[in-house]
């Protein structure tokens, strides 16, 4: 014998009630967009089964006087059939005009079985009205009942039997609507609640993607816009030594390349992050390095100074930090000096002062002996520097300052301020 396989869990629906939601699904759609066949389908059938109770003598089974006539028991039967049409758009209007027929009908005798359409518009009325329109159309419903009772009193049954009976058809008839009603209420309350989460969904993933994307801008503005100034740096001292000291111009250009090279690894890596692995239908994963820290703060100050740049460096305190404070230490340090060399001129020196303090809290200051020259507003240069290192800042709920250092010194300060991490 064959192992009995285990049952998943969350099975999947029957065949038979899947097929009965998928028909049902599809009645639905078709009447919401055409209605009106629906309503004629169904007063149509209605209207029929009157007319051939009444043409066939099926009414005098439960008469109470079969004397009466028969195009009184036609119109009748018509009066209270047809009224159904509008069940949906005005049940209250449609259950009024079959009133006078059913009253009528319960004082000649005939008693048509038309008459319990009544019961359908009750059930509308329930279904789509407010629910203060059922004491009213319950006594609309319970006066033929009435209007038997007087005129032939318990030959046609006894009277309590008779309003319980009534009572008890309009009571399942409304109940059955307030249970569609709340049904309906409810899947509309979930389809809506599931439109917005898909909308709030929708908002989450462009909201990442944003971010991402200008995480992936300052990255790339913090590697192309350093080494090239650093290049450029290295570019004008070699020219200048070229004539005079071709030893200094040959380390310029050696210099060059590897700050090419290690701009280009560091791009590399960055976009490697957004290629997609399976496009070339490999498994090969990238190459990935880790971000920057402070352990290659020495590399980075290195470049400087081969750039022409002399640099000093002031630490106090021991560096525990985690990769995203070193990181941004590393990015805001790196942009300062870049910003020296852009902006500082011939024989500018730079300073790092950076103390390390408790609780993960840390302080820096660069400052260079440049000119203080404005930076363009980033609105009109369409620079990231500043705002850049801002934004990094303000993710652990630190502050930056960047301007031009008190008179009578001369040149550019900035200066960053890391609290402490919160406790996890």
């Amino acid at each position: 014998m064959e192992p009995v396989k285990p049952v998943p869990e969350d099975r999947a629906a029957e065949p038979l009630t899947e097929y009965v939601q998928r028909v049902n699904r599809r009645i639905r759609a078709f009447d919401l967009r055409h209605p009106p066949v629906w309503d004629l389908h169904l007063t149509g059938f209605w209207v029929l089964a009157a007319l051939i109770d009444a043409t066939s003598g099926g009414w005098r089974n439960i008469a109470h006087d079969t004397d009466v006539p028969f195009g009184l028991v036609l119109v009748l039967s018509v009066a209270l059939s047809v009224p159904v049409l509008w069940r949906r758009s005005h049940p209250a209007a449609a259950l009024l005009v079959t009133l006078p027929p059913a009253v009528v009908s319960a004082w000649s005798g005939a008693a048509l079985q038309a008459a319990l359409l009544q019961l359908l518009l009750v059930h509308h009325i329930a279904l789509r009205l407010p629910l203060r329109n059922l004491w009213w159309a319950v006594a609309v419903t319970m006066t033929p009942t009435l209007v038997t009772i007087a005129r032939y009193g318990d030959s046609a049954g006894p009277w309590n039997q008779q309003l319980g009976s009534q009572l008890v058809s309009i009571g399942v008839a409304v109940l059955i609507g307030i249970t569609v009603r709340t049904r309906r209420d409810y899947t509309a309350a979930l389809e809506d609640r599931a439109r917005r989460l898909e909308t709030e969904r929708d908002q989450q993933v462009r909201l990442a993607a944003a971010a991402e994307r200008a995480r992936i801008a300052r990255e790339m503005h913090d590697i192309i816009g350093h080494n090239l100034s650093v290049i450029t740096g290295l570019a004008d001292g070699g020219r200048y030594a070229a004539a005079k000291s071709p030893d200094r111009a040959a380390q310029a250009l050696d210099a060059i390349g590897t700050t090419s090279r290690q701009a280009l690894g560091e791009l590399r890596r960055l976009l490697d992050v957004l290629r997609d692995d399976d496009q070339d239908g490999t498994d090969a994963t990238p190459e990935l390095a880790p971000q920057p820290a402070l352990t290659d703060l020495d590399r980075l100050l290195d470049g400087v100074r081969r750039a022409g740049l002399p640099v000093r460096t002031t630490i106090r305190g021991e560096p525990v930090l985690p990769e995203g404070r070193q990181l941004t230490l590393y990015r805001v340090i790196q942009e300062a000096l870049t910003n020296t060399l852009k902006h500082a001129g011939p024989d500018a020196t730079a300073h790092i002062d950076l103390a390390y303090e408790a609780g993960g809290a840390v302080r820096l200051t660069v400052t260079d002996t440049g000119r203080a020259t404005p930076l363009p507003p980033p609105a009109l240069s369409g620079g990231r520097g500043l705002p850049g290192m801002r934004e990094r800042t303000s993710l652990y709920g630190g502050t930056l300052e960047a301007g031009p250092r008190p008179a009578p010194e001369q040149g550019w300060r900035v200066h960053l301020h890391l609290p402490e991490e919160s406790p996890q």
